[in-house]
Parts: C-alpha cells; sequence; structure tokens
C-alpha cells in the first residue's frame, strides 16, 4: 500500500475529477458514509446514541456534514457544531451544510461563549465525538478558536473519530501543537506519512483507510514513491533456502565491533548475522576484547586486531581488516566501536577500501560526520542506519529541524551519498537514492532499549547474501520489528535487545510459512 504526502493527495483529488470525472461531492459523500460506519463500530450501533460533530470550513468539515447526516438517517441524536467561518465553505460543503438545516439537524456556529457551553453540553450527553475540524493541508499555528474546540473535544473523555486526519496534526510531518487525540482515524485514499511520526502518530489513534471509490490507478501511481513495508512486501523478498545450501552459500559476514566497556554492541551485532539465517559471522576486534567475546558469542569466529591502547583501533588494523574482508560476502563496521578520532579514520579508509556490501552502524556512522562528500565515490552498495539524532548530526543539523522535512531529507541524503538510509525513530523508513521510502509495519515502543539498533544492523548484514543488498533493508527492518513484537508479547516495555535477538528465527520462520 501506498502512503501519501498531502500535495499528492491534492493531485489524486484533481485527477479524479479531471481524468476519471469523479465528481468531488460523490468522494465527499462516500467519505461521510464510510465514516458512519467506522462511528458505528466505536459506539456498538447506532440505536439511542448521541454523537457530537465539530465541524470546519473546508472540505473536511464537509466530510463532516455528510457523516452527520448519514447518523441522523441511522436514528443517531446528532448536534454539528461549526468552528470555522459558513462563509468560507466550499460548494460541496455549503451543500451538505444545508442538507443538515433542512433535515432540522441542530447545527451551531461559535459565535459567543453560549455556543461554547452548547458544545461541553452535547460532549458531556454523547457516546462520541467526530472531529471534521481541519484536514491535510493544515500547515503551522491554530487559530485561536479551533485550539479552544480542540481542547474541549480533548477534555470530553469520550472516543472520538477523526475525519481523514486528526485536526492539527501537519499531514506530511506529523508536527502538532495542539490536536485532537483521536481513538480512530477515517484517513481517505491513502495513509498519509504525518501519520506515522510522533506526534501526529501518538494523535491518530488506530488508522482506517477507505479508497471512498478513488480509482486504483491513483491509489497505486508509481510516482507515490513511499510504500508500506507490510507482510506482503517482506514475503515477496523472503529468500527460500535451497535443500542444497551449506554455511557458505548461506553468507559469510565480517563484522568490526567493540571497545571497552562496550563489548555487548560487538556480541549482539555478530550474533544478530547469524540469527538472521547467514552462515558465517566473523568478528574482528581489538586484541585485548578477544578472550571476552569468545565467551559470550560462540558461534561466532572471534579474530583479534591490533591496537592502539587497550580496546582502541587504529590504523594498523587496515591491512588485518581488507583480508578478513576479502573472504566475506559482506561487512558490518561501527556498533561498539568507540570514538577515538584514530578510530574513526581507521573506520573511513577501511570503508573506501571494501568492494563488499557495507552495512555502516552507530559509532561507524560518527566517523563520517563532516566527511559524507566522500561516500558517494564508494564502488560498493553502503547501508547506514542512524536514528534520528544519528541523522541530524551526519547532515550537521538539529533533530527538531531533520523532523520538520524528514522525508525529503533522507531522500536528498540518500541521493547525495548514493547510500540506502535506514532511519529509526517511532517509524523506521528505509530510503533509497532512487527516491523510494518504506515504511516499516512492525515494531513498538519497547525497542527502545540499548542494543536493539544491533541487533537491526546485523540482521541487515546477515540477510545480504540469501536476500541482496537492495532487499536485505527492508526484509531486516521487518524482522526486527516482528521479533521485537514477539518479545514485547513475554516482555512488554521491559524487554531487552537480545529478547529481540533470541526472536529473530521465529520471526523468519513465521513469514516464511504464511
Amino acid at each position: 500500500m501506498k502512503i501519501a504526502l498531502s500535495e499528492e493527495i491534492r493531485q489524486m483529488d484533481k485527477l479524479a475529477a479531471e481524468k476519471y470525472h469523479i465528481p468531488s461531492d460523490i468522494l465527499m459523500e462516500n467519505a461521510g458514509r464510510a465514516v458512519m460506519g467506522v462511528a458505528g463500530e466505536v459506539m456498538d450501533g447506532f440505536e439511542a446514541k448521541t454523537v457530537c460533530v465539530l465541524a470546519g470550513s473546508g472540505n473536511n468539515g464537509g466530510d463532516a456534514f455528510t457523516a452527520a447526516r448519514h447518523l441522523f438517517n441511522h436514528g443517531v441524536r446528532t448536534a454539528v457544531f461549526c468552528v470555522g467561518s459558513t462563509s468560507h465553505f466550499s460548494e460541496e460543503a455549503k451543500q451538505n451544510f444545508d442538507i443538515c438545516r433542512a433535515l432540522e439537524i441542530p447545527v451551531y456556529e461559535m459565535k459567543e461563549e453560549k455556543d461554547w457551553d452548547k458544545l461541553r453540553l452535547w460532549l458531556g450527553l454523547s457516546d462520541a465525538a467526530l472531529d471534521g475540524l481541519l484536514g491535510t493541508g493544515f500547515k503551522g499555528k491554530l487559530t485561536e478558536n479551533y485550539e479552544k474546540a480542540i481542547s474541549i473535544v480533548n477534555d470530553a473523555g469520550i472516543p472520538v473519530i477523526s475525519i481523514d486526519i486528526a485536526s492539527g496534526v501537519n499531514a506530511d510531518t506529523g508536527e502538532a501543537d495542539t490536536a485532537v487525540n483521536a481513538s480512530v482515524t477515517v484517513t481517505f485514499g491513502l495513509p498519509k506519512t504525518g501519520q506515522f511520526f510522533c506526534p501526529g502518530a501518538a494523535h491518530t489513534g488506530r488508522l482506517v483507510v477507505d479508497d471512498i471509490s478513488l480509482p486504483p490507478q491513483l491509489l497505486t501511481d508509481k510516482g507515490i514513491m513511499q510504500e508500506y513495508l507490510d507482510e506482503e512486501t517482506a514475503r515477496l523478498i523472503m529468500p527460500i533456502r535451497a535443500m542444497d545450501a551449506y554455511k557458505g552459500s548461506c553468507g559469510h559476514v565480517a563484522v568490526v565491533a567493540g571497545s571497552r566497556g562496550m563489548t555487548g554492541a560487538a556480541a549482539m551485532a555478530s550474533e544478530a548475522v547469524l540469527r538472521a539465517g547467514a552462515g558465517i559471522s566473523v568478528l574482528a576486534t581489538a586484541n585485548s576484547l578477544t578472550a571476552v567475546l569468545a565467551m559470550k558469542v560462540t558461534e561466532v569466529m572471534v579474530r583479534a586486531l591490533p591496537e592502539l591502547r587497550p580496546g582502541v583501533l587504529g590504523d594498523d588494523a587496515l591491512e588485518p581488516l581488507k583480508k578478513q574482508a576479502a573472504d566475506a560476502d559482506a561487512v558490518l563496521v561501527g556498533p561498539g566501536l568507540g570514538r577515538d578520532p584514530q578510530t574513526m579514520h581507521l573506520v573511513r579508509e577501511f570503508v573506501k577500501a571494501v568492494d563488499k556490501p557495507t552495512v555502516i552502524d552507530a559509532d561507524g556512522l560518527y566517523a563520517w560526520q563532516g566527511f559524507t562528500q566522500e561516500l558517494k565515490g564508494l564502488s560498493q552498495t553502503v547501508i547506514m542506519t542512524p536514528h534520528l539524532g544519528e541523522m541530524a548530526g551526519l547532515l550537521g543539523i538539529k533533530v527538531s529541524e531533520l523532523r520538520k522535512d524528514l522525508i525529503a531529507a533522507c531522500r536528498r541524503a540518500s541521493a547525495d551519498w548514493n547510500a540506502i538510509l535506514i532511519v529509526k525513530s517511532e517509524c523506521t523508513i528505509v530510503v533509497y537514492p532512487d527516491g523510494r521510502v518504506y515504511f516499516t509495519s512492525k515494531g513498538n515502543a519497547g525497542m527502545a532499549t540499548a542494543g536493539s539498533g544491533d541487533v537491526l544492523a546485523g540482521t541487515v548484514a546477515g540477510l545480504i547474501k540469501e536476500a541482496g543488498p537492495e532487499n536485505a533493508p527492508l526484509l531486516g527492518v521487518y524482522l526486527h520489528g516482528a521479533a521485537g513484537d514477539l518479545a514485547a508479547e513475554e516482555n512488554g516495555d521491559g524487554l531487552l535487545a537480545g529478547d529481540i535477538l533470541r526472536k529473530l528465527p521465529q520471526a523468519r520462520k513465521n513469514l516464511s510459512s504464511n
């Protein structure tokens, strides 16, 4: 399923009318019916129910009037409160506003304090509220009346069904100051990107997508380059292991990781390589760390590297690392490696010398701050796995600035660096240099724990031989999230990265058997 930006939604509506001759009033009618149906589910039927409808002055308000009419026709006691100016209605919104008036549905315009008192009273008597205040075109700051209405509905303590998007949420970025706390959002055509990033994601509630009769040609348009990374997509790229497979045919990964106090990151990343399905994982690490790491991960081969001082690597390790990489199908560099300037120089020189698909994670990413222009000249496939802080650091900006332009900024960076980016947040995205962006459908807040990223990096690296360097990021992100969900079933928010690691084989098995 595609995921749309607000401008793409506007173009979709325009083409529906101009190319497919579907007038906007039909789309509004279908939207209203879809909202009515979900409201019935939320309230467990329509009989003896009361609904309070909040409408703005745009087409979102028109959808709200239409839904109010359908609820009224199903015997629901309904009242509509217009927060926007009725003089700004579109033709379709005005038409449905007039129908509500003709049906003698109570319609209130928020002009005096007594109108706000009526709103509070209706909300107190209602089984649910419909939020049709602001749509996908909203950006910037709320006016006083909209902010007041949103605060009142949030304080009411009843289920809220938002129409298309929770009012106050930026449809592209998820930014929100004051926004409706929706129980359910019924979105039209396609999900919106801002419904996957916080704070917008936290205001969305359960997301229901209704096509409202938009043609499938519009919903699957190749020009929309955001896509949902769901089970179907992951299953299509899941490799089937051959009967005559052996450890070498399943993948040999060289992992460069670890420093004093950070042996856990190296252990988890190198073991995740195997848990994801690779046949051989070789961990190259500072000489003084080899004994403890050999005990931590008995299935991983541990190789000693010359060190500058205990636990710290420098340029003396470059030639031995080249030899390790020569036998590998893929390389992972960075987990727990430390940030000594000489180690950072080693990372850059090693990555530039490697001709195998390369996953760069954690401290390996830090090495490229201020040197990203050198990435574009690399010949191999480069996969970078930054969280938002690391991504902002690579771009030389603040996280708050990155969030305001996340998708566009990551697209530009992926193209400029010629690297596949796995950008980790509440919704991890995979970004390709050609502009494709995939949004994960798996994962949970319990995975916000130390070491989770190390497991992800190892998972991706471990899939490169079997799935290919282009598909490994997608499959790795999906399986990592699925393993996290399995771990959360047992451990909730107290899960550890090791729990995710142990669930990786089950996640892969589940995907293969479905």
